[in-house]
């Protein structure tokens, strides 16, 4: 199979459903602008992180990982009223980057970016920021285990749990991998599919980003 075929169809979808407005294009061209790595979800992911929020009927949404906030302003937008979305980003120019982009697409008084390391910040967040309705975690995935572990205190019976980039072009099945990312991301699913606290189901995907995949957990 032709694998270009995965882009053709995500553009196809993008433009037939519009998922990228100009507040999302800029966004992208922002990220490419200020020499950040485009590794954003693209168009017709943020749609389905959307959809995910809206399902779930979202209040408190908590995100690992930035970047320009792409993705966030996706999750922002399915936000019920009232609705907080807290993003956590370790680079500073980043987040920067990304308050910008938020502030354009007016939604700067549903989001947050907090900057630093997310093992530090999450403890920091039981108190005023619990329960948490929606994690996304798309950061790095050498930590995927210990951001699952902060998450589940800040979660409740029914909290959805997503976790990008969880197959790695299969990677996570080479048990011999020196990659890193792959290998955090074998340990994520192997914890996942021993916890008794979550249900579990991973998606594979394919498109702009090639082969990749989806945690989604529900806490029990």
């Amino acid at each position: 199979m032709d694998e270009n075929i995965f882009s053709k169809v995500d553009d196809y979808l993008i433009d037939l459903f519009s998922l990228e407005d100009g507040v999302l294009k800029k966004t992208k061209q922002s990220i490419v602008e200020n020499g950040m790595p485009e590794i954003s979800v693209s168009a017709n992911q943020g749609q389905f992180l959307y959809m995910m929020a809206k399902l779930c009927n979202a209040k408190r949404i908590l995100e690992i990982g930035t970047l320009g906030g792409y993705s966030t302003i996706f999750l922002a937008r399915a936000l019920g009223d009232p609705g907080k979305l807290v993003s956590i980003e370790i680079d500073p120019k980043h987040a920067k980057v990304a308050e910008n982009n938020i502030a354009r697409a007016g939604l700067s008084d549903k989001v947050q970016v907090l900057v630093g390391d997310a093992l530090k910040i999450l403890p920091t967040l039981e108190k005023d920021f619990a329960p948490v309705d929606l994690f996304f975690i798309d950061a790095d995935k050498t930590q995927y285990v210990s951001y699952f572990d902060l998450a589940m205190k800040l979660a409740r019976p029914g909290t959805v749990i997503l976790a990008d980039n969880v197959i790695r072009d299969g990677k996570v099945m080479d048990k011999n991998s020196s990659d890193e990312s792959a290998i955090g991301a074998r340990k994520y699913n192997e914890m996942l599919s021993k916890s008794d606290e979550v249900i579990t189901s991973v998606v594979q995907q394919v498109g702009h980003k090639d082969y990749d995949g989806i945690a989604i957990s529900i806490v029990k």
